[in-house]
């Protein structure tokens, strides 16, 4: 498995390696980093180009996973390592709890510890859930989220591509979440959220739209 990052989330995705015993050949891909290294924790190589990682692909294994936060990055990583080979692949953490029902989980999703994820549930391709937060029945979370900690989803709950969901906030049953938008940490959201923008507060309040 190679795990495209070496800092912050890619030691989270680490840990869930562990747990699933993926710890032969890992290794870890960054080419922006200087101060690094070669190796992470004294024991994982850190591939520093994409001809080496196009080489572990063909050579080791061909499996990759994003190690980095920002829904945006993941999309354009996601991109750059399947056209040399690689194949996308979920990791997800032996402590969450996954509904038997009706639950879909695309390629590239990385869950994390402690996370509940209901029935007829759909999670999109690259979408990250941190810690501890809660999917709950009938919801649709979109392509390359970012579901931060102790965040709640609730029923029929829809977050559109590439929202960031801030740390603590609620999604209040039978909401939309636009594409492209940011729900700042512990807001509570009761209205439709537009493609686009940033809301805050109890009740979360539009506060600016990205495109302008």
């Amino acid at each position: 498995m190679l795990i495209v990052g070496a800092k912050g989330f890619a030691k989270e995705v680490l840990e869930v390696c562990n747990q699933q015993n993926e710890l032969e050949n890992l290794m870890f891909y960054d080419d922006v980093n200087d101060d690094i290294g070669n190796q992470l924790y004294g024991q994982f190589p850190i591939l520093k180009s994409i001809e080496d990682a196009k080489e572990y692909f063909q050579n080791i294994d061909n499996r990759f996973t994003i190690g980095i936060g920002n829904p945006s990055l993941r999309k354009m990583m996601y991109e750059k390592f399947i056209a040399i080979g690689g194949v996308f692949t979920s990791l997800i953490s032996t402590t969450a709890i996954i509904g038997h029902y009706n639950v879909e989980i695309m390629e590239g999703v990385n869950i994390l510890d402690g996370v509940k994820v209901s029935n007829d549930v759909k999670i999109g391709l690259g979408t990250m859930i941190y810690y501890d937060s809660i999917i709950t029945h009938d919801c649709f979370i979109g392509n390359f989220v970012e579901v931060s900690p102790n965040v709640k989803v609730l029923g029929r709950a829809i977050v559109q591509d590439f929202v960031h969901l801030g740390a603590g906030c609620i999604i209040f049953p039978d909401i939309n979440i636009g594409k492209n938008a940011i729900i700042g940490a512990g807001a509570v959201v009761n209205k439709d959220i537009p493609d686009n923008c940033i809301a805050v507060g109890v009740p979360a309040k539009i506060i600016k739209n990205r495109n302008d």
